[in-house]
């Protein structure tokens, strides 16, 4: 008898790097839907935004905008753009990664707490997060969350980028943005 056909797949800590030459537009759409589509939870997920220095400020404010901008709540609803965490067990987990990133000085620029509310009552919400200035051996930056948590590094040039792209167990998916 035949068997299944199945595609196993293990966890990303997948970059998204951004030089200097990059549509800016592009490059900060491409990362809020890696990033918080699908509430983070998938193994595909952008979960570390690898940017040169000379973009870096203007690209950090241009997400951080977009991520204040999203609707958060009911999946099934048209207007909303971003679900919960999957159970409390991953909501629980996300809200520990949140805390690590806290404690390691990473910078919080958005996010960051639990949404309540009556649009929020039933289900696990956790608002888009953006963690600036990450350290990339941290904890936030090496492991794989499975949540709306990206990670900010911010390198010098391309060579510093790749280096960082290329450090983590989890290579799964990668994305540059360049002319």
């Amino acid at each position: 008898s035949a068997g299944k056909k199945v595609q196993c797949e293990m966890g990303g800590k997948n970059p998204l790097l951004v030089l200097e030459d990059a549509d800016l537009s592009m490059a900060v759409e491409a990362t809020a839907q890696g990033a918080f589509g699908s509430t983070g939870q998938r193994c595909t997920a952008t979960a570390r935004a690898v940017l040169v220095d000379a973009i870096a400020d203007e690209f950090v404010a241009r997400l951080a905008e977009k991520a204040r901008a999203l609707v958060v709540g009911n999946g099934l609803e048209e207007s909303v753009d971003m679900g919960p965490s999957v159970d409390e067990a991953q909501f629980d987990t996300v809200l520990e990664f949140i805390g690590s990133g806290r404690e390691d000085g990473s910078e919080l620029v958005t996010g960051g707490e639990p949404l309540t509310g009556e649009s929020h009552r039933k289900g696990y919400f956790v608002a888009p997060t953006i963690f600036d200035r990450v350290d990339r051996k941290s904890r936030i930056a090496q492991e794989e969350i499975f949540g709306p948590v990206l990670s900010v590094i911010r390198v010098a040039d391309f060579e510093e980028g790749l280096e960082v792209c290329n450090d983590t167990r989890y290579g799964l998916t990668s994305s540059i943005y360049t002319q």
